[in-house]
């Protein structure tokens, strides 16, 4: 045998109030694809970070090529030869992609080499980046690759991966194994995190189970199946959904010839979009980020006002100049892709975080019940089972997956008219994303309207009743789910669908806008349009 690329020996790390890392010891072979599979909370994130160097350890001793090793900061870790990509991006928002590189590289090499070489990387791996795009006009899958090249250009003997392909679509991620087969060939040692296990299965050769901060086995992931890894994980099976077929209400969102003219050089253009949303449905959205999702989920949550108000409709009454409070006082509520910024912030506690969607709490003079607000939290926390500190934990404090189990769950207990979710499971384990998605389904089953924005086309296929393809600004016609294929989507996310659909073959035609009103808005003249 050769020497291990890392040995972690019996590492714990503390919290006040919870035990992330306990007595964890793991072994990585040189060129091995390991994969650390787990539920949200088993300490899987802390691990990786402390061998990057971004936590220390309170016990334990890591070992690196052989040699005992003491990273105090991702510096010397990228020294030694250690990458990670983050489940939350580590990214500066006013710098452009190739400047937040740069941060990270030799600092011999120019801004103009360090472009020169994400253009040759992202070519060479069939990855869509623009070096000269700031960070805050990126998608969070654009965000996604952006920390993907950056770890790639420090030719890594170690890459650390917490969740990369959790906003990639499906040709994305086959793209990426590619890369990640051709770096274990070529000596480089990955250590692996996902909760898609069959993504675990075609491309780790061995694989250590978390629970609640231990380690609790290893395996060889190509040995087992989806349900038994899934049994290692969590204990069980995840529940089946059961999604009833059920005739939808009224129409509830109505978009109707929305074209919207991007506010910067880097975004999309909104070109004619018009769909429906009924109530008792899921509509689903599906593409691959940068497409215009951001513009859309922007103009719809009321964040962009720009667009002319009969364009975007609730319940038959113009919106489209409303504010995001105005919608909620009618019933919408959003839940965002980003989490930590926008979905909560991460210095607040969780029942103050709260009150950035609810006002339950809060009296008409403007007093806040703070006692009742920590109730609320608590309720949520224990109704969707968030693994976190009680009510006053930090957003910040949470894992990734409980974070959004909170946030949805926030806005599912509003008892929403609407619902528009952006990457509903993104980064969540198999037990959760279940939980979640029979939450959409059963607010959907009590006539809630649905809209649902993600990349994960099995989701889309699992909770959705009608699908939507979004490529360069604009929206495809519906296709009922039952008669949508993969590869009809896969299709469509090129662009490539027929403006008018026979009715009853993949539902209604998408409506045309009026020539007129597309010129004056993509010219600007939003008022008039």
């Amino acid at each position: 045998m050769s020497t291990p690329r890392l040995q972690l020996a019996h590492i714990t790390k503390r919290y006040p109030s919870v035990v992330a890392n306990s007595d964890v010891s793991l072994v990585v072979q040189p060129g091995e694809t390991h994969a650390v599979l787990g539920e949200n909370g088993a300490g899987k994130s802390t691990l990786m970070k402390v061998i990057y160097g971004s936590v220390k350890p309170d016990e334990g001793s890591v070992l690196f090529d052989g040699q005992p090793v003491h990273i105090r900061n991702p510096q010397e870790a990228r020294a030694l030869g250690i990458s990670m990509v983050f489940q939350h991006f580590s990214l500066f928002d006013t710098l452009t992609v190739a400047e937040n590189v740069w941060l990270g590289l030799d600092k011999s090499l120019t801004l103009e080499q360090v472009t020169h070489r994400i253009t040759a990387k992202a070519r060479e791996y069939g990855v869509d980046v623009d070096p000269s795009r700031p960070v805050h006009t990126l998608s969070v899958g654009e965000m996604q690759r952006v920390e993907i090249i950056r770890a790639l250009l420090t030719h890594p003997k170690l890459l650390i991966l917490d969740e990369p392909t959790s906003v990639l679509t499906p040709q994305a991620v086959e793209r990426l194994f590619v890369v990640l087969r051709k770096l274990a060939s070529e000596g480089c040692s990955i250590l692996y995190i996902s909760h898609k296990l069959h993504e675990i299965r075609e491309l780790c050769t061995a694989c250590t189970v978390m629970r609640a901060g231990k380690v609790t086995g290893t395996t060889d992931p190509r040995s087992e199946s989806n349900a038994s890894l899934s049994r290692l994980m969590i204990g069980a099976e995840p529940p089946q959904l059961e999604h009833h077929a059920r005739t939808p209400g009224e129409v509830v969102l109505r978009v109707q010839g929305l074209v919207l003219q991007r506010e910067d050089q880097f975004g999309v253009d909104l070109d004619g979009i018009s769909f429906e949303v009924r109530a008792g449905e899921v509509v689903g959205i599906a593409g691959v980020s940068g497409n215009g999702q951001r513009e859309l989920l922007f103009a719809l949550s009321g964040e962009d006002q720009r667009a002319a108000a009969p364009m975007v409709q609730m319940d038959g009454k113009p919106v489209g100049r409303f504010g995001p409070a105005h919608r909620r006082h009618l019933g919408l509520h959003f839940v965002p892709e980003e989490r930590l910024g926008r979905g909560a912030v991460p210095g607040l506690g969780l029942a103050r975080n709260l009150l950035l969607t609810r006002t339950d709490a809060v009296s008409r003079s403007g007093w806040i019940d703070t006692g009742a607000l920590r109730r609320q939290a608590a309720a949520i926390i224990q109704r969707f089972n968030v693994k976190a500190g009680g009510p006053d934990a930090a957003a910040k404090s949470l894992s990734g997956g409980n974070l959004q189990k909170f946030i949805v769950g926030r806005e599912i207990d509003a008892n929403p008219r609407l619902l528009i979710v952006s990457q509903p499971t993104w980064g969540v384990d198999v037990g959760a994303s279940a939980q979640i998605r029979g939450a959409i389904l059963a607010l959907r089953d009590a006539g809630c309207a649905v809209l649902v924005v993600s990349e994960e086309l099995e989701e889309l296929f699992e909770i959705s009743d009608r699908l939507h393809v979004m490529a360069k600004g604009r929206l495809s016609p519906s296709v009922d789910r039952a008669r949508a294929t993969v590869s009809q989507v896969g299709e469509w996310m090129s662009g490539l669908w027929k403006e008018e659909v026979p009715l009853g073959a993949l539902g209604a035609p998408t409506p045309a806008l009026p020539q007129w009103g597309r010129e004056q808005v993509l010219e600007g003249k939003n008022d008039q349009a």
